[in-house]
């Protein structure tokens, strides 16, 4: 129970400030210009559309794990997040976070697998209300709609017009909250 409760208090709050840095600029976030303008640098178009979808999928899912409500869509809506950061980032850097590497996010989605297989504990919603939503089917199950709902994105987004100009965007993930120039996606960190 412990452990379950570590993660579900450390990752739900972080998420949700992930979350909100993206869809209102708090924490040092950048809101959903500069995320957008972020997200449009890498391919994700329309970037504005895909930083409100990413910031919800954080924000509300974090809420969720600090409540231990419905965590297998807790966990799908942050491990989808963390699946795109990886494909759209991440994947070509190797698994390193010292060079923007996946180490990270992988780490979060297995958390993630975890928290679902094993329920959120006695202190929940899940507990309360729907106390069989925990095993490996959900588990292995919160990880596939992750990845799926990932790839959906893409395929949903195909066809969106480039913007006239992102050669320079500032970059909502910097280390820090510092803003950096965006000039090589495949060198920027994650959205997520």
């Amino acid at each position: 129970m412990i452990g379950t409760l570590a993660i579900r208090g450390v990752a739900g709050p972080l998420f949700v400030g992930h979350g909100t840095q993206k869809l209102f600029g708090w924490f040092g976030g950048h809101g959903l210009e500069g995320t957008g303008g972020f997200f449009e640098s890498i391919g994700m178009r329309p970037g504005k559309r895909h930083a409100m979808a990413a910031g919800a999928a954080e924000a509300i899912g974090g809420a969720l794990l600090i409540l231990g409500a419905a965590t297998p869509l807790a966990a799908t809506m942050i491990t989808g997040s963390m699946v795109t950061a990886i494909r759209k980032v991440h994947a070509p850097n190797g698994p390193w976070v010292t060079e923007n590497g996946w180490e990270y996010n992988a780490l979060i989605i297995a958390a993630m697998a975890t928290i679902v297989e094993h329920g959120p504990g006695p202190i929940s919603v899940d507990a309360k209300l729907f106390p069989n939503w925990k095993g490996p089917a959900w588990a292995l199950a919160s990880v596939g709609a992750g990845v799926a709902g990932s790839y959906l994105v893409d395929a949903l987004s195909q066809g969106q017009e480039a913007p006239a100009d992102v050669s320079s965007t500032a970059d909502p993930a910097s280390p820090n909250g510092e803003a950096r120039i965006v000039t090589d996606p495949a060198a920027s960190p994650t959205e997520g």
